[in-house]
């Protein structure tokens, strides 16, 4: 019987999507229901609850152990709140509306009982938990998203906001604008026969560390195709299947990450040395070194919150998986 693959069944998660960071959010958006004023009404309610942003950071209320991303409107007096371009996420199953809200304060400078931090901190550190951080995810690319859709693409006049922040419309034009998500492949190739997969190094990573290769999506492009392209042009490295893996909301500022396996049907490395530091074949060995922090060469993989995670710790446990079906 010939050997079975990763790219012949089904994966070893019912949904891998929902073990990596940002995937928690469970709100009701309603966001195909919103009157004009929801924002408005939101706040009125007794039991709305607030994120708070300060130049894309998060404003958490820190009392000795307790971190907590949920104000009051009220408690947002001395942050300067901007409500005109508050954004209505939607509503708890209890029917608590939230709301998200830049305010003027400068996170750099020292707040009492109050700590900011970005995506990544939220990530890393697990401040707050999966819900909340998918919530976070929500809304800070639909701030970013509404923060930089103030002029007409088209005639170049304002914008407005509408439906809460999930649509605006040209003064002059009457042109509609939607929230982007900008859809960014990333792929762990395969070497089904050899049992190795490909990693690099971007400069910009922490000391140590290689991951998954990853590019943006191109128009007229499928997501096999995009998968199959980048691989070749920052590794020289031919992929034929590819298989789907996971997603993940990645708000830096708007993107979500498609997650894949590619299978490699070339092996000699030609590195883009303007996009890589380092790309190689690693064995599954010394991937599991990696992920546990005892590879010889002090070489690590993303933390867990990250889809590339995800994708590697997957690849990783299928044989012990596929031993047990």
């Amino acid at each position: 019987m010939p050997k079975t693959t990763m790219f012949d069944v089904l994966s070893p998660h019912p949904e891998p999507s929902g073990l990596v960071a940002f995937a928690g959010n469970r709100i009701d958006r309603q966001s195909e229901n919103r009157p004009d004023d929801c924002v408005e009404q939101a706040l009125k309610s007794d039991n709305v609850h607030v994120f708070a942003f300060a130049r894309g950071r998060l404003a958490l209320k820190h009392e000795e152990q307790v971190l907590d991303p949920l104000f009051a409107p009220f408690e947002l007096m001395d942050l300067e709140p901007d409500w005109e371009n508050a954004i209505l996420l939607g509503y708890e199953k209890t029917g608590e509306p939230r709301v998200a809200v830049p305010v003027g304060v400068d996170p750099d400078q020292p707040v009492e009982l109050l700590k900011f931090a970005d995506g990544r901190t939220l990530m890393r550190e697990a401040l707050i938990n999966e819900e909340l951080l998918g919530q976070f995810a929500q809304a800070s690319s639909l701030l970013t998203w509404n923060r930089s859709t103030r002029h007409c693409g088209r005639c170049g006049a304002e914008t407005r906001m509408e439906a809460g922040g999930y649509r605006r419309r040209c003064t002059s034009c009457d042109t509609q604008f939607f929230p982007r998500t900008d859809p960014v492949v990333i792929m762990l190739t395969v070497d089904a026969e050899g049992d190795r997969a490909l990693l690099g190094r971007s400069p910009h990573f922490n000391p140590g560390m290689y991951s998954c290769l990853a590019g943006f999506l191109e128009p007229g492009e499928t997501i096999e195709q995009a998968v199959r392209r980048e691989t070749y042009e920052e590794a020289g490295i031919e992929v034929g299947a590819v298989r789907y893996h996971a997603s993940q909301p990645w708000p830096m500022p708007h993107t979500l990450m498609i997650g894949c396996y590619g299978h490699a049907e070339s092996f000699d490395i030609k590195r883009d040395e303007t996009e890589l530091e380092d790309c190689r074949w690693f064995t599954r060995d010394e991937v599991r070194q990696m992920i546990d922090g005892t590879h010889p060469e002090g070489i690590n993989v993303p933390v867990s919150g990250a889809v590339a995670y995800r994708i590697i710790q997957d690849w990783v446990d299928w044989p012990e998986w596929e031993s047990k079906r």
